[in-house]
């Protein structure tokens, strides 16, 4: 029975059509990640494309951003160094590099201004703090520029990838009933097609999030550290005070 079964198929194969064979459905044979990319549909490469753009974006913030913070944060050490060494203000004249600090000249600035009220001590060091907290601020925010676009890009790129395979996805299925075939060859390229969406969503996404997290950690040292310097101005400025000096012009 098995016998006769067998080759009762095979005639009926062989009895097909030609119509019938002309409309089996061609399976895509380039199923390479370029090959799917360009079978894909025009908004699921418009998705690709632009997660790709996305993830250059990331990692070009990446290089920027090493750099910035490296040479930023070695040269807020440098005069933290230097402010602790020093026993007045007007010292800081000796040394080049603390002498240009923004925050030695916040303060040197304040005292100028309040020259003629060193009686008020405690409102020159109020006035004193107000500067070195807009200076911080202003610090904080140049350092997290940039840092911002990899935090959206980390947040929504797996959605924007998602978008792109829930898209193929959908025509895949609008093929299924075009073509009346649930044939898993036929429909499993354009599936996978939809999934490289999602593949290049998670790779724009995951390093987005790392780096975002690694940046955040490292502008809060930086911000600690221009903290503390300010606080080691802030102790000469009122150690000048109780000498009834600004230590600026060293009267």
């Amino acid at each position: 029975m098995r016998t006769i079964g067998f080759w009762a198929g095979i005639g009926a194969a062989i009895c097909l059509p030609a119509s019938a064979m002309a409309q089996a459905p061609d399976i895509p044979a380039n199923l390479s990640v370029g090959g799917m990319f360009m079978a894909a549909d025009w908004i699921v490469k418009l998705v690709m494309i632009g997660l790709l753009i996305a993830s250059l974006v990331t990692w070009t913030v990446f290089v920027a951003k090493v750099l910035e913070l490296r040479k930023a944060t070695a040269n807020q050490q440098a005069i933290h160094d230097g402010v602790i060494a020093l026993r007045s203000l007007g010292d800081a004249k000796a040394n080049p590099a603390v002498a240009s600090s923004p925050l030695v000249r916040e303060a040197g600035e304040e005292l100028a201004l309040s020259a003629d009220a060193l009686s008020d001590t405690d409102g020159i060091k109020e006035r004193v703090v107000s500067r070195f907290e807009r200076h911080e601020a202003a610090e904080a925010r140049r350092m997290t520029r940039g840092v911002n676009v990899v935090a959206t890009i980390g947040a929504t790129a797996p959605f924007v990838g998602l978008f792109g395979t829930v898209w193929g996805i959908m025509n895949s299925f609008i093929g299924i009933a075009e073509q009346q075939t649930t044939n898993l060859a036929v429909v499993a390229p354009g599936i996978a097609e939809a999934l490289l969406a999602t593949a290049l969503g998670l790779v724009a996404a995951i390093p987005s999030v790392v780096i975002y997290n690694h940046f955040s950690r490292q502008i809060a040292a930086h911000r600690a550290l221009v903290s503390d310097t300010a606080a080691a101005i802030l102790r000469l400025v009122s150690r000048d005070l109780s000498r009834g000096t600004t230590g600026v012009g060293r009267n």
